[in-house]
This record gives C-alpha cells, structure tokens and sequence, in this order.
C-alpha cells in the first residue's frame, strides 16, 4: 500500500495562484481525479458572512481552477457545488467571500444541490456498505438521501485549517458533511466523530476520485468554525488522503491527531493514515514542522458553543435533542442566527478580523474584483 502523502507549501499573495498549481501535482491530484468525468469543487461556507479562516478563499477556488485548465482538464466538467443549512445561507455566503466572482470569471456551473439535484436513497447508491456504518443506521433507521450526480462524479474539497466545536479541528473529512447529509443532519451531532468516518466509507464509494486542497493562509482558533481569532499563517495543503491532510493540519495547529476520534478512527479502520508518522510531507518540509500552539476550541467558548454541547453531550441531551427532531426545531435555528448574526459578528468581528485584514491577503480579498495575483 502506496504511504500517504501530504503536500504542503508556504506561499505569498504574489505567487499564491502558481503555488496552488504546483501544490496539487506535488499531491499527484492528476493520479486521482480523471479528466473524462465531472469534477466537483466542495465549497466550504461556514458562515454567510466574510471572515478570514471560516469559508474557502477565492484565490483557493482561483488557483485550483487555474491549475486543473492549465493541466488539460476541461471547464465544462468542472462545477462548484453547495450545500444548504438551516443557518448559513449559500447564495449570501458565495457573495460575501467573492467565491461566486471565481465561478462565473470562468464561467463554470454553479450548482447548489438542494435546488436542482435528484437525491437517492444511500442503500440503493451503497448497497452492503451500509452493515459497515457505525452509526448511521442508528441515526437514520430508514436511511437517508444522497445527491445523485455524486456517483460517479470526482469531489475535490476545498477547506481551511481551523478549529471547531464539535471536532476540535475541522477539514477535509468534515467538509463532505453538508454535501452527504441532508437538512436533518444535525441528528448525527452526538456522534458527529462516527459520522464524519461513516461518511469517508460513503466518498471511498461513491466517487471517481476524492482530493482535498486546504488553504491555511488564514487559520482559525477558537470556537469555530465562525467565531474564531484568525492567524495569518500563509500555507496551502493538498492531498487525496483525506484523513492524512486532517491530521497534518492538526498537527500544525497544535494537536496531536491520533487523540482526535475522527481521525484515529479513520486510521485504525484503514480510510487513511492519521499518524504523522507514516504520512510523507512533500514540498515545504520545514513548515510542515511547525506548532502553533492553537488554544483549540474548548477554552473560550461562546455562550452558543456551550449551549450546544450541553444539547449534543450534556444534561439537555434527551429532552432538546428529541425538540430538534420535531416542529420546535426552528426555535435552535433562530437562536444561533440571532447570536452569531446580530450579536457576534457586528460586535467583536471587526477588532478579530483587524490584523489579518489590514496585511496584503487583506488587501487583496478587498481588491479580489480588480486585482489579479
């Protein structure tokens, strides 16, 4: 079995487009994502409004799209592809971080698949993958609906390095979930860890090939995966072990990755190598070696991160658990919009964002309309 491998690169807003390209055949992407079938770019939108570290970066959308023209695939079997939540609005999101700016400069589809997308059931898309969940069957006893086009169809995700609440870090393999589960997928928040590796088995299946490209030029620490202290930190990842580039940005944030369930679990059931130690880092070697000592996620939480593990993990589990499967459920979704949307952000977004914005990555996300890296 080929060892895994994870590219890494330091790069700078000057080069950053040609560095994605060179990041990607480091990873040998062309190895895993074929140019006769279509291609989607998992976007990653953590919040419907722009802050640094929290959804994918137009020059992260920008590069790989460059780099995949450039190395003969064709653009019209390349599309974005977005999923809905009950608390992020996507069309906003593409907005507010420019991504949609990315899609239509190259005239891409841009497909938002809860609108135009036929979905099937995962036992007719999977078959006897199913007996080897371990735990969706028990969160869905009836099964639940996959979109359709994904068979087939290669995913290349686009994430950042940052924390999260519920995962202590969030990446490549989180990435899926939105894509993969629909709008009731937050039944699986209890067992979020299993549900991310249950996920992974479904990817493996179900798709031509999977590749991850994870910008980590700003980093999130905090409570993410919105309400975080973003980091310049000027590295890009890439690598089609989805795993394997999870535990490498866990690691660069401060974590030993074999102590994060999803990724030790991951590992010991074979869906790639959560061990640093077996993973090859090709490109920068050096940056690959940094701590940076990230606080994580648990040690200044929000007054709605708390909430929520008291809802998912604590003495509110059975009781809210059971009004989030019901017609009360919209009462959650209307609190975490009112926190995160009207306190939060216009409350402690601006001082959080201040450094980051004001360096030349700043400039050039506000400039992204007129400027061309």
């Amino acid at each position: 079995m080929a060892k895994a491998k994870v590219a890494i690169l330091r790069t700078a807003p000057g080069t950053v487009l040609r560095d994605y390209h060179t990041l990607m055949n480091l990873a040998g992407y062309q190895d895993v994502i074929a140019k006769d079938a279509d291609t989607a770019l998992k976007v990653n939108i953590s919040w419907h409004f722009f802050f640094p570290g929290s959804s994918s970066t137009p020059w992260q959308m920008e590069g790989v799209i460059r780099a995949m023209k450039a190395d003969g695939y064709d653009p019209s079997l390349i599309h974005a592809c977005h999923n809905r939540t009950v608390v992020i609005d996507a069309h906003l999101g593409e907005r507010e971080n420019k991504q949609i700016n990315v899609v239509n400069a190259h005239k891409l589809r841009n497909i938002h698949i809860y609108e135009t997308e036929e979905w099937i059931n995962i036992r007719d898309a999977v078959g006897d993958l199913t007996k080897k969940f371990t735990c969706l069957n028990e969160v869905y006893p009836k099964g639940f609906m996959i979109p359709k086009r994904f068979i087939g169809e290669n995913i290349i995700h686009l994430p950042t390095v940052k924390t999260h609440v519920f995962t202590t870090t969030t990446g490549a393999m989180k990435n899926a979930f939105g894509g993969l589960l629909n709008e009731h997928r937050h039944w699986t928040h209890p067992v979020i860890h299993e549900t991310l590796v249950d996920l992974l088995m479904i990817q493996k299946k179900i798709h031509r090939g999977v590749f991850a490209v994870m910008d980590g030029i700003f980093a999130g620490d905090g409570p993410g995966p919105r309400c975080m202290t973003p980091h310049l930190k000027n590295v890009i990842l890439a690598s089609s072990d989805q795993t394997a580039i999870d535990a490498v940005a866990a690691k660069l944030m401060g974590f030993d990755p074999m102590s994060i369930r999803f990724i030790r679990m991951a590992h010991e059931m074979g869906l790639g190598c959560g061990d640093p130690r077996d993973i090859e880092i090709v490109g920068d070697t050096a940056a690959a070696e940094e701590n940076w000592h990230f606080a994580g996620p648990f040690k200044k939480m929000t007054f709605a991160s708390r909430m929520q593990h008291k809802i998912y993990w604590g003495p509110m589990k059975k009781p809210v658990e059971w009004s989030l499967r019901t017609v009360l459920a919209p009462w959650a979704y209307v609190a975490s919009v009112i926190y995160h949307d009207s306190y939060w952000y216009p409350v402690n977004a601006k001082k959080a964002m201040h450094d980051v914005l004001d360096s030349p990555w700043g400039r050039l996300f506000r400039n992204w309309e007129t400027v061309t890296p």
